[in-house]
Parts: structure tokens; sequence; C-alpha cells
């Protein structure tokens, strides 16, 4: 069953992200913030996809995106960032697959989704 990683601080947007993706089949792991994600990641290997928040305490998006593309074993794992922050044109450059804004359009993330955890 394909892995899909969560980072996000706000525990109801967390919550509600990991149980849709559970209904729809996926396991879901989850972390606060980026230095946890970051940590499971290492302990644990990869996932299919990281949905990936911003603005968080401890390690920011940014931070762990930078610190994810430095490690090779998971310099590889799409993120696709989900944020309140605003445009995307607004946004300083992380390099992510997709963005999707918040409130998040389940729809739109299935269809992100889907071609990166298939056959995982």
């Amino acid at each position: 069953m394909p892995n899909v990683l969560i980072v996000e601080d706000d525990r109801d947007t967390r919550e509600m992200l990991e149980r849709f993706l559970e209904l729809e089949g996926f396991t879901v792991s989850s972390a606060e913030n980026g230095r946890a994600a970051l940590d499971m990641l290492q302990r644990d290997g990869g996932a299919c996809v990281i949905l990936l928040d911003l603005m968080m305490p401890v390690m920011n998006g940014w931070e762990f995106r930078q610190a994810q593309v430095r490690d090779p074993r998971l310099s590889t794992i799409p993120v696709i960032v989900v944020t309140a922050a605003g445009r995307r044109e607004q946004i300083p450059a992380i390099d992510a697959y997709a963005w999707l804004p918040k409130p998040v359009d389940f729809d739109r993330l299935l269809e992100t989704i889907a071609p990166l955890c298939e056959g995982v």
C-alpha cells in the first residue's frame, strides 16, 4: 500500500488529511514539523509523496526541503506543497512537484497524488 507523509503543524488539518487519504486506500504517516518528518524518513524509509506545509515551528517547509534534497535516500521523494501562505508566485522557490492551496480540494489532491503512488 502506498505511504503518504503529511508534514503539517495544524492538528485538525493533519488529521483531516490523514482520514481522507486512509479512506482512499493510502497508508499515512504524519509529522507536526519538518524536523520530525526528517527523523521519521531517515528512521523508517521513504514515502511515495510528501504533503508539505510551509509555515511550521521547529523546521519550516523550506528548511525541510533543503535538508531533504541533500539526503540522497530522500531527495527523490516528490513534494506537494499544501499551504495557505498565498499564491505560488508570491512564495520563495521550493522546487515542489505541485502546489495546492488550503482549504484542500480533495479531488485535486487525489489527482495529484495518484500518479506518484501508482505501483508503489
